[in-house]
């Protein structure tokens, strides 16, 4: 009888081992699969484009030449969009051009841009900097890896033994809606930030006397340098 009650505590015991070591797997598994998420979630999410509004800025540098004040800010990108800068060593600077002379200026055939050495910057055409700086929206199609993660739920009687487990494919809904998702919010994104570079392209702009002119330019540069203006 004794032997028999001491079977029936063993087998007990051994099952209870096994319900405990199964729902600990399962609690493994989720925080595994959590982690993965939280990890996509965290560097892989879209961007929101913040709107430079030249127009708007408080600019603090300045250079003048011959009737022709130029003053301009760097740092103007947000997020993904200042990684990118950062990474192609591009600067892309908001840029305001008031002419004071008796006659009109072009914008890079009168007026050029110059660093402090005499050494004139080359300024990338907007649409080629956009191309290099927008956001790429086919990088997060990696969320379609999320599709085959699954939440594993353990339910157990009272006694502590294991009675059902059951997974639910939240990857199925996961991977597909974050990838989708976050491809429209890159779109909206890079088309807000498109049309800004489009509406303030200062590049061969003509500046008539007496009046300001608001742009956006980009030029290849690793480190934040003075700026001066050449009029020719």
């Amino acid at each position: 009888m004794n032997e028999n009650k001491l079977q029936l505590q063993t087998s007990y015991s051994y099952k209870n081992i096994q319900a405990f070591s199964l729902f600990n797997l399962n609690l493994v598994t989720n925080l595994i699969n959590l982690f993965l998420i939280g990890t996509f979630l965290l560097n892989n999410c879209a961007s929101s484009y913040k709107m430079i509004s030249p127009k708007s800025l408080n600019y603090l540098s300045s250079n003048k030449s011959d009737d022709v004040l130029l003053e301009y800010k760097y740092d103007l990108l947000h997020k993904k969009y200042a990684k990118k800068e950062e990474k192609k060593d591009l600067k892309l600077v908001a840029v305001k051009v008031t002419n004071n002379s008796d006659r009109d200026l072009t914008f890079g055939k009168d007026i050029k841009l110059t660093y402090e050495n005499g050494s004139e910057i080359y300024i990338l055409d907007n649409n080629s900097a956009f191309k290099m700086l927008k956001q790429s929206a086919a990088s997060h199609l990696f969320y379609l890896l999320l599709t085959p993660v699954n939440l594993y739920t353990t339910k157990t009687n009272s006694y502590g033994l294991q009675e059902e487990t059951s997974s639910t494919p939240i990857g199925l809904i996961l991977g597909p809606g974050l990838a989708a998702g976050n491809m429209i919010a890159v779109g909206s994104a890079n088309k807000k930030f498109n049309n800004e570079m489009l509406e303030y392209n200062i590049n061969g702009k003509v500046i008539p006397k007496g009046e300001t002119v608001y742009g956006l330019l980009t030029i290849k540069s690793e480190s934040f340098n003075s700026i001066k203006v050449k009029v020719e």
